[in-house]
C-alpha cells in the first residue's frame, strides 16, 4: 500500500491534482467558519442540539450551520435546480432532447441549473433564515422587522452558494474526482471529531464501540454493493472469427445521487412545518404541527422513513432512465459488429437491456433505500431517539462512492501513465 502510495505521488499530474484538491477542500472549510454580518450567533448551539436533523441536513449539503456561514444554505439550492431541471426533462421536450445529447448537451444543461440555482438560493435563504430564527429560544438570530439586515442576509447567503458551487466545478477541473461530491464529503466528515467527542466525554465506550464495529461493517457491505456488477455477455465478429466480450451493469447505477435528492426534498415539509405552525389560521398551524411532528429528522415517524426509502428507490430509477441510454448502448454494440447470444442486435437488445438494468435498479435502489433508513429504524426499535452515530449511513454511502470514484480516477491516470512511459 505504501508502495502504491508513493507511485502515486511519485506522477506529477495526479500530485498537482491531489494538492489543488485539498487546497480547494481548505477554501470551502475557511468559508464555512466565516459568520453573515450582522447575525446573533450565540443561540445557535442550542438549536444545534436541539435539531440533530437539520445538523445532518446542512453537513449533508455542505453547508455551514454551525456558526451560521455565508455558505449557510451549502450546495442544497444547486442540488434542487438539479432535480428540477431533470424532471423538466421529462416534461418538456427541448430539455429532454438536450439529456440526450452527450456532452455539449449536458454543458446546456449545467448552465441552465446554474442560473435556476440563483433565485431558489435567494428563496431558500430567507426560509432557512426564518426557521432558524423560529428555533431559537429566547434568541433572536436575525431581526426579522430590519427588512435591510434580511435582505443583506439573504444576498450574502444566495453569493456563498453561487461561489461554492463555482469552487465545485473548479476542483473539478483542476482537481481529482467530482468537486461537488468532494464538497459533500468533506461536510459530512467534518461532524465525526464533535461526535467521538461527544460519547468520549458521556464516557459511553461501550456504545462508542458497538456504533464503530457497525459502521466499519457497513462501509464493507456498502464497498461490495458498490463495486458489484452484472456482467452481459457480448459476442464480436472479427475477421471470420468470434470474441467473446461483456458489458458489465452496476447494481448501484445511480451511484450516490437518489441519496442526496431525497435529503434535499425529505427536509421540507419539516421546513414549511415550522413556519405554519405559528400562523395565526388553526388549520394552517395544525398542518404545521403534523408536519414537524412526523418530518423531524432527530426523531422521525414512520411516515417519514417510507416516504424516505420510497425517494430513494424513485430516484434511483429516475436518475437510471436519464443516464443510461440502452438504445445507445445496443446500437454501439451492433456496430462494431457485437451482438447478445439468443437476442436479436438492435431494438431487442435494447428491450433486454431495459430489462436488465430495471431488476438490478429495484434491488440496488431498495439496497440503497434500506441502507438510507437503517440507522432511523434502529432508532425505533431502540425507543433512542438521539443516537449519536459516528456517521449516517447515507454519509457513509457518499463517503465510499466518493472514494472509490477518486481511486478509480487515480488508477486510470496511473495506467494512462504508464502506458506514455513505455510507448
Amino acid at each position: 500500500m505504501i508502495k502504491s502510495l508513493k507511485s502515486v505521488f511519485a506522477n506529477k499530474s495526479i500530485r498537482k491534482k491531489i494538492i489543488a484538491t485539498l487546497l480547494l477542500v481548505l477554501v470551502y472549510k475557511i468559508l464555512a467558519v466565516i459568520p453573515v454580518y450582522g447575525v446573533n450567533t450565540e443561540g445557535l448551539k442550542s438549536i444545534i442540539d436541539a435539531n440533530k436533523g437539520l445538523s445532518f441536513f446542512s453537513a449533508l449539503m455542505g453547508g455551514g450551520l454551525a456558526n451560521f456561514s455565508i455558505i449557510l444554505m451549502g450546495l442544497s439550492p444547486y442540488i434542487n435546480a438539479m432535480i428540477i431541471i431533470q424532471l423538466l426533462g421529462v416534461i418538456v421536450p427541448k430539455i429532454g432532447d438536450l439529456q440526450k445529447e452527450g456532452e455539449s448537451g449536458q454543458r446546456k444543461i449545467t448552465k441552465m441549473t446554474r442560473w435556476l440555482t440563483l433565485p431558489l438560493a435567494f428563496v431558500q435563504s430567507y426560509g432557512m433564515i426564518v426557521l432558524l430564527n423560529s428555533l431559537s429560544a429566547g434568541s433572536t438570530l436575525v431581526d426579522l422587522s430590519d427588512t435591510q439586515t434580511v435582505l443583506m442576509s439573504m444576498i450574502i447567503i444566495t453569493a456563498g452558494t453561487i461561489f461554492l458551487v463555482w469552487l465545485g466545478e473548479v476542483m473539478t477541473e483542476v482537481g481529482i474526482g467530482n468537486g461537488i461530491s468532494i464538497i459533500i464529503t468533506a461536510g459530512v466528515l467534518a461532524g465525526v471529531p464533535s461526535v467521538v467527542s461527544s460519547h468520549i466525554t458521556a464516557g459511553t465506550y461501550p456504545l462508542f464501540v458497538g456504533l464503530l464495529i457497525a459502521t466499519l461493517f457497513v462501509i464493507y457491505v456498502i464497498i461490495k454493493f458498490t463495486e458489484g456488477n452484472r456482467r452481459i455477455p457480448v459476442i464480436y465478429t472479427r475477421t471470420g472469427r468470434e470474441e467473446k466480450s461483456y458489458f458489465p451493469i452496476r447494481i448501484n447505477q445511480a451511484g450516490m445521487v437518489p441519496i442526496i435528492f431525497a435529503v434535499s426534498l425529505i427536509t421540507f415539509p419539516s421546513i414549511i412545518g415550522q413556519i405554519m405552525s405559528r400562523s395565526t389560521s388553526d388549520k394552517a398551524s395544525e398542518i404545521g404541527r403534523f408536519l414537524v411532528e412526523h418530518f423531524n429528522m432527530t426523531n422521525p415517524s414512520w411516515i417519514f422513513i417510507i416516504i424516505y426509502f420510497l425517494l430513494v428507490v424513485g430516484f434511483s430509477f429516475f436518475y437510471v432512465s436519464v443516464t443510461f441510454n440502452t438504445e445507445n448502448v445496443a446500437e454501439s454494440i451492433q456496430k462494431r459488429g457485437g451482438y447478445i447470444p439468443g437476442i436479436r442486435p438492435g431494438k431487442e437488445t435494447a428491450n433486454y437491456l431495459s430489462k436488465v438494468s430495471a431488476h438490478l435498479n429495484l434491488f440496488g435502489g431498495g439496497f440503497l433505500a434500506l441502507i438510507a433508513v437503517l440507522p432511523y429504524i434502529m432508532s425505533k426499535l431502540m425507543a433512542q431517539p438521539n443516537i449519536d452515530f459516528i456517521i449516517s449511513a447515507s454519509g457513509l454511502i457518499i463517503i465510499v462512492s466518493v472514494i472509490l470514484d477518486i481511486v478509480r480516477k487515480v488508477d486510470s491516470e496511473m495506467k494512462m501513465y504508464d502506458y506514455s512511459k513505455y510507448h
